[in-house]
């Protein structure tokens, strides 16, 4: 039978080249054959399938050769929003989650996306119409943090005009999950976000975004957690839970896992044989112990992370690939090491036959931009929990 690596090749699926997202609707269409959210995809789909001789009336027959193909037996549906490279879409999967949208607005990410689902994600979300996105039971998304205005609402009071908290966080990217909240109204949600959205703007940010999330009909349920208890990383992240009140009368009953104690250290995740090509230079070194130097005088911390092979990282951000200087391995007898794209996937909790597709500043930018996916894991266990409850 024709495996899918087969068929991308021959219908010319490249997800750098999917600016006006018929790659998507493509891949979309061919993860959900033979269900009725195919046909959210369908027309545009068969438009560009015909131009490589596929007809209406064929049957599309091929057998999925990714490394995380969608569970057979699904217990329910759930969207991917500023999905990255699918740290939630694997946590959720993993529960038996069936995808049914994607969407990422990084090109190279998507790259590495499709490599391991079989699905180019649809692209810049403020671009997409709430209404053309499948329904589901769960929305998921990891939003880049913004500030935002409430410029404008004491003018329409002044002006005699009603306001709600959706206006509050229009310009925003939390403004299209609102949107797309209020249009499909999913049972549940899940956002997560950096530790500081609850303190940013003394408080005034997560304020709004709760009463956003409140006004849409869910009861909010939220806690920083790290990643520490899964792998040998210090990463918090804001966790922001919504069932609708509608369905669950406010009677979840949601509570976060009692998370394992921490024992993961850095050395379990290293590579054995690394290439020498990600030892610094004397050059770099040195400037980052100067650089050290400096600040130390002046009493700030500022400086490179020598990491304790028998503890815990710092956090690995999306600035890892410019000289790794937050995470280095030392090494006896020679300048220390930043950690190869294969150990940042592991220190984010991915599986080693997650595809890496790309370069290796690319793949630093993306592990560091992306989730520790057994924590979200844990999460979406609970999650499922309620919906088990409920169905009894």
């Amino acid at each position: 039978m024709l495996k899918y690596s087969e068929l991308r090749e021959n219908i010319e699926i490249q997800p750098l080249n999917d600016d006006n997202n018929v790659q998507a609707y493509v891949t979309h269409y061919l993860y959900n054959l033979g269900n009725e959210v195919a046909n959210y995809f369908k027309e545009p789909a068969f438009e560009y399938l015909t131009k490589f001789n596929y007809s209406r009336q064929e049957k599309l027959n091929f057998k999925w050769d990714i490394p995380f193909p969608t569970p057979i037996n699904s217990k329910f549906k759930f969207i991917d929003l500023f999905a990255g490279i699918g740290g939630l879409r694997l946590a959720y999967q993993k529960v038996g989650g069936k995808c049914v949208f994607s969407s990422e607005y990084n090109k190279f990410a998507k790259v590495t996306y499709e490599a391991n689902f079989g699905e180019v994600p649809f692209g810049d979300i403020t671009k997409i119409d709430e209404k053309s996105i499948p329904d589901h039971d769960v929305l998921l998304a990891g939003f880049p943090c913004q500030p935002f205005s409430i410029a404008g609402v004491s003018k329409k009071k002044s002006l005699g005009k009603q306001h709600g908290f959706l206006d509050e966080t229009q310009g925003t990217l939390f403004f299209d999950i609102a949107r797309i909240l209020k249009e499909k109204k999913p049972k549940a949600f899940m956002l997560e976000n950096v530790k500081n959205l609850v303190s940013h703007d003394k408080g005034r940010t997560f304020e709004v975004i709760y009463n956003a999330l409140d006004e849409l009909g869910y009861s909010i349920h939220f806690r920083v957690l790290d990643g520490q208890h899964f792998v040998p990383q210090h990463r918090e992240r804001i966790i922001i839970i919504g069932f609708d009140r509608n369905i669950f009368k406010g009677q979840e009953n949601f509570e976060f896992a009692n998370l394992p104690k921490p024992k993961k250290i850095i050395r379990e995740i290293l590579e054995d044989t690394p290439d020498t090509k990600y030892t610094l230079s004397d050059k770099l070194w040195n400037y980052l112990q100067g650089y050290a130097a400096k600040h130390k005088a002046k009493g700030n911390g500022f400086g490179f992370g020598l990491t304790n092979l028998d503890g815990i990282s710092r956090t690995i951000s999306a600035r890892y690939y410019k000289d790794g200087s937050e995470i280095l391995i030392p090494q006896d007898g020679i300048n220390p090491r930043r950690l190869t794209p294969r150990e940042c996937a592991r220190l984010q909790g991915f599986p080693d036959n997650f595809i890496i597709p790309v370069s290796d500043n690319q793949a630093y930018r993306q592990f560091g931009n992306s989730v520790v996916m057994p924590l979200m894991h844990s999460v979406a266990k609970q999650i499922t929990k309620v919906f088990d409850n409920y169905h009894e």
